[in-house]
């Protein structure tokens, strides 16, 4: 798992590419169990997804506009939003990933790992989000956000092309990179609480040295912008839990 320190980390904090760990592997970014079966898909907005957990009570209305990154830096979560929860730019830049899927209906998948979903967006934004509570635990949770915007239809066709992914590449897939091949063993759907106008969560295993480093995702769309949510586990094998006020209070902030 060979995604960049400015990106996901997978590689730089604690998943080297197969048969390495880093000289940082020990800490995790998050410190709590959620059920790792179920579906967690959210169609709002997208009558094509079959696979839909029910919508939100309430889904909101957006006004389409493709944000720049300044626009996207706007509607970002700030510090002080989400009690005990501090927010700041991604350290060490925004440069993506290099892994490459080699089977080409996992590419969705890899290009979310990279730092990078596809189709390319018009304007990306990182974000670090750290529960302060936790400061100092080897479990402190920590999640990693990037905020895309997407013009014309292009962020219903990044949230079908993640979607198909996750089916289709359910027993595993690899990659290879600057860094060596990776392995990632599993991909499943989570049920975490849906957001925004469409959202899906999952949960892709990967593997060190034949360890289990479960790696947890949820894309939430609405309008023209996404949210990525990513959270991993590099201590024990349990799957790790994506703060849902975090989600939602992002969610919220959407055009």
């Amino acid at each position: 798992m060979a995604a960049t320190t400015a990106v996901l980390c997978l590689a730089a904090s604690a998943c080297g590419p197969d048969g390495e760990k880093s000289e940082q592997d020990g800490g995790k970014a998050a410190g709590a169990t959620a059920k790792p079966s179920g579906t967690a898909s959210s169609s709002a907005g997208d009558p094509a997804a079959s696979d839909s957990a029910p919508a939100p009570t309430s889904t909101p209305t957006s006004s389409g506009e493709v944000l720049d990154k300044a626009g996207l830096a706007k509607v970002a979560l700030t510090t002080g939003e989400v009690a005990n929860y501090e927010v700041t730019p991604m350290q060490g830049g925004e440069e993506s990933g290099t892994e490459r899927s080699e089977n080409k209906d996992c590419e969705p998948l890899v290009a979310v790992i990279n730092g990078a979903p596809q189709p390319t967006p018009a304007a990306t934004v990182f974000r670090t989000v750290m529960d302060k509570s936790e400061e100092g635990k080897d479990d402190q949770t920590v999640v990693t956000e990037i905020l895309t915007s997407h013009p014309k239809d292009t962020a219903q066709q990044l949230m079908r092309g993640v979607r198909d992914a996750v089916r289709a590449c359910a027993g595993g897939f690899r990659t290879s990179s600057e860094d060596g091949p990776s392995t990632y063993t599993e991909v499943k759907q989570l049920p975490l609480p849906p957001a925004g106008q469409e959202s899906i969560a999952y949960q892709v295993t990967g593997s060190i040295e034949g360890d289990k480093v479960p790696l947890v995702f949820q894309l939430v769309r609405t309008g023209s912008t996404v949210v990525t949510f990513y959270v991993a586990e590099f201590i024990t094998a349990k799957t790790p839990q994506l703060p849902a006020e975090l989600v939602a209070a992002q969610a919220a902030k959407l055009p």
